[in-house]
């Protein structure tokens, strides 16, 4: 029987499907711990290490090599930590691919570039950074996520969007909010306000659009309140639900479940789309009835990425789902 990946998207890109969940941690002492939650909770979150806010500063050298030995290292079984680089303006950021390109290449799950203002800024970087893969024999495409957290990085979305090796756009609120100098008031960096003040409203509605429109996931920025897991969950499900984003920063280890809990697909609405996807692969793929309703491959797409998320996400899914789809 057609695996749905070869079925339903021969003719177009899809989004990738990646964990909900992406932790950050500075420090190596952080990064090995978040390394030993995700032995524990499962292939379920990646982990950014950290060389912007993490690297003290006059050691940004050994901070990356740092880096490139723990990704390397034993402690990351399942290959799920990208990291962050200093933003376009700081003297590092070369150095920062120079020492992770070559070291750690072949196992970064991605390169978060921050603080860009315009798109020729992060194509520069993009630009740079396929350079030295090739410079150094990497041939995978290394996938590259973007904040958007500046005026000018807001006003080049749509253009950002288009970049090669784009994987994620992330939203970042804080900046973004500091951006406005005092417009936006601070309060609006917490819940409700981060999702009623209509400047912020409209920026992330415009970051997701960009993004999915060019098959690109759109990554939510942080909840402030580490130690209340109930408002990251809400902050998660709100981003989720009423914006489209498909992806949520975590700061703090108690919110990382929260987040992947508040993002997983609805549990009715799982039993109908693996239910579908058994029936429709044995109609090879051709229109069938369910409930009383016709399905055909625009549905069957939707109900894959669904059943893929959850697969991500850690739900369990029907035995005859996992073998089919998952062995």
């Amino acid at each position: 029987m057609t695996h749905p990946n070869k079925a339903l998207f021969e003719s177009g890109k899809s989004l990738p499907i990646i964990p909900s969940c992406e932790h950050f941690a500075g420090s190596e002492k952080l990064i090995l711990k978040a390394f030993e939650m995700q032995k524990k909770l499962g292939p379920v979150f990646d982990i950014t290490c950290d060389c912007e806010d993490g690297a003290e500063t006059g050691k940004e050298v050994e901070h990356a090599n740092m880096i490139v030995k723990v990704v390397n290292s034993d402690a990351n079984p399942y290959d799920m930590a990208g990291t962050r680089i200093h933003d376009f303006s700081h003297p590092d950021w070369r150095q920062d691919v120079d020492i992770l390109v070559p070291g750690a290449g072949e196992k970064l799950a991605y390169i978060t570039l921050p603080k860009s203002t315009s798109f020729e800024d992060v194509k520069t970087q993009v630009d740079y950074i396929q350079a030295k893969c090739k410079e150094v024999g990497i041939t995978r495409e290394i996938p590259i996520h973007i904040l958007i957290e500046t005026h000018g990085a807001l006003n080049d979305v749509e253009k950002i969007a288009t970049l090669p090796w784009l994987q994620v756009l992330d939203f970042g609120l804080m900046d973004f909010v500091s951006g406005y100098q005092g417009a936006i008031p601070a309060i609006n960096m917490r819940s409700p306000g981060q999702f009623n003040h209509r400047l912020i409203a409209a920026a992330k509605t415009r970051v997701c659009q960009a993004a999915i429109q060019n098959h690109v996931i759109p990554c939510h920025n942080v909840t402030l309140d580490l130690k209340n897991p109930y408002q990251t969950y809400k902050d998660a499900e709100i981003a989720r639900n009423d914006f489209g984003f498909m992806r949520m920063w975590s700061i703090y280890p108690t919110q990382i479940q929260a987040i992947v809990d508040a993002m997983k697909p609805d549990f009715t609405e799982l039993q109908a789309a693996q239910n579908i996807l058994l029936a429709a692969q044995d109609a090879e793929w051709g229109p069938i009835q369910y409930d009383g309703e016709l399905h055909d491959r625009a549905t069957y797409r939707y109900f894959w990425e669904l059943v893929q998320r959850a697969h991500f996400s850690g739900q369990k899914l029907q035995e005859e789902v996992t073998k089919r789809f998952f062995s």
